[in-house]
């Protein structure tokens, strides 16, 4: 796999670099946290005076960067760049237990301590934490070196809004729209103009104290600790910072203000905004992928020879994987469409079996199976007529930017109010309906493209909200104000003047 940049070893060691604020940026090492807190850190680093880091976890880091030992900080020319050990450094995922949360959390405090040290002994110390939603290791390493922290909420305003009342008053309302009824209960939250269902909620929400799932208790329990945080500020000052953007969720954001004041930030999420265009101001550079892609794109050539809104493109990110027979439900809708398709199948999550039908699909389908791609150029090529996605929220904002109507499939995780949002607030696409088994069949799948394809209002929308995106990404930009409130509020909070 191709590294993301060609490191160099950090220069400024022992001297300062003239930049009075710097930002530790930590992700989590998953591609849905990476690519954004990457993109958040090079755009702080664009600001005058900022300097930024990114600290991913080590295992992360060395996908990212094959020929750095991870022992040291690198730059790449606009950020620089400083692994931690999260204890899990040969990539196993981790269990749930108590025991493991515990013993990741110490290793995690105590590396991130070191990075910050290193950083203080080299004259270019940190004037900010900054986290990717519930990093608690984080908060303890903020509240040890007395750092002001931001933690960037990598999923929309509107699930924000729903995690806080959880945690405050609401949880038991809820809960019991998931109660069999003879209609199905809905529930407005305050603010929010729409009534939901429990299939519009973050299923994390669902997963009682009695459930076998422990990595989804452990999940939510890290949630609970971000929302105990937001509520008591006065040991670290904390500012929210959402993926998203004014135009987006002006109703969300309007929402959750007056219960987590104004240190509610939409620094935006900014894309590529067509096939042949610039990117937008502080766009973060090159996608990170930790998956390897084909060498040459042949996948690009192949949508240059179809013709233009044709292709249905599929993917399910980078974490969910296809049972043989998803798989082969995929299939049997797309060959009913008739259409030519292209469909991401990562390595990793390749069965014997489901091995078996790529290789049949490749022998007689209409369409082309890839282990990896770059979605954003996928999006933005002409011949992509729509998108059936997994609806984790980078696919949701690059669909919406760059226009493409979508067949929703959501899963787990914020996706299920990611795909409200899509089919019914925005109504820029149509929420598939899976069986008993939480199978996609394929009658299900063939029945929303075409659903899609031949309804103008939607095709309207999405070009709509692609020109809203547009102006919202746009230099100086409401997205990039945004930002740079933000670091005046870092400012003012570390009690500088600049």
């Amino acid at each position: 796999m191709a590294e993301v940049a060609t490191p160099c070893e950090e220069s400024s060691a022992g001297g300062g670099d003239g930049r009075s604020n710097r930002f530790l940026v930590v992700a989590y090492g998953i591609q849905g946290h990476l690519n954004p807190a990457r993109s958040l850190a090079r755009r702080l680093a664009g600001i005058d005076g900022v300097a930024a880091v990114l600290s991913v976890p080590l295992f992360a880091h060395r996908r990212m960067f094959p020929s750095d030992s991870g022992e040291g900080i690198v730059s790449d020319g606009v950020i620089s760049y400083a692994p931690f050990s999260d204890g899990l450094d040969d990539g196993s995922w981790p269990t749930g237990s108590e025991e493991d949360k515990a013993r990741r959390r110490r290793a995690s405090v105590e590396s991130l301590s070191a990075v910050v040290r290193r950083l203080a002994d080299a004259g270019t110390p940190v004037t900010c934490a900054v986290c990717t939603l519930n990093m608690p290791a984080v908060v303890e390493v903020a509240r040890a070196h007395a750092l002001p922290l931001g933690v960037y909420w990598i999923q929309p305003a509107t699930v924000l809004v729903a995690y806080y009342h959880f945690f405050h008053g609401h949880a038991d309302a809820i809960l019991a729209t998931a109660e069999p009824a003879a209609h199905e209960p809905t529930l407005t939250l305050p603010g929010l103009s729409r009534a939901l269902r429990a299939r519009d909620m973050p299923s994390f929400f669902f997963t009682g104290d009695d459930s076998a799932d422990e990595l989804s208790k452990m999940i939510l329990q890290g949630f609970r600790e971000l929302f105990e945080l937001m509520d008591d500020k006065e040991e670290t000052p904390c500012m929210m910072l959402v993926n998203t953007l004014e135009a987006l969720e002006e109703t969300a954001l309007r929402a959750i203000r007056p219960y987590l004041g104004d240190d509610v930030f939409a620094v935006g999420a900014p894309v590529l905004a067509g096939a042949g265009e610039e990117e937008p101001a502080g766009t973060g550079g090159e996608t990170i992928h930790l998956f390897a892609q084909e060498e040459g794109k042949r996948y690009m050539t192949w949508l240059d020879a179809q013709p233009v809104k044709s292709v249905v493109y599929v993917s399910s990110g980078s974490l969910l994987t296809y049972s043989a027979r998803q798989a082969e439900e995929l299939l049997l809708g797309l060959e009913r469409l008739g259409r030519p398709y292209l469909w991401v199948v990562r390595r990793d999550g390749r069965s014997p079996e489901l091995e078996r039908l790529l290789h049949v699909a490749a022998e007689e389908g209409a369409g082309m199976v890839v282990e990896w791609c770059e979605q954003k150029a996928v999006l933005a090529h002409p011949s992509v007529a729509c998108f059936v996605t997994h609806c984790g929220w980078s696919s949701t904002l690059e669909t919406m930017a760059l226009g493409v109507p979508a067949v929703a499939a959501p899963s787990w995780s914020d996706q299920p109010m990611n795909a409200h949002l899509l089919a019914e607030e925005w109504g820029v696409g149509v929420r598939a309906e899976r069986d008993a088994d939480g199978v996609l069949t394929g009658d299900e799948l063939a029945r929303c493209v075409e659903q899609v394809l031949s309804d103008g209002k939607t095709a309207a929308n999405a070009s709509a909200w692609k020109e809203k995106a547009r102006q919202a990404m746009a230099a100086d930009g409401p997205s990039e104000r945004s930002l740079r409130s933000f670091v005046r509020r870092v400012q003012e909070l570390s009690g500088m003047n600049l």
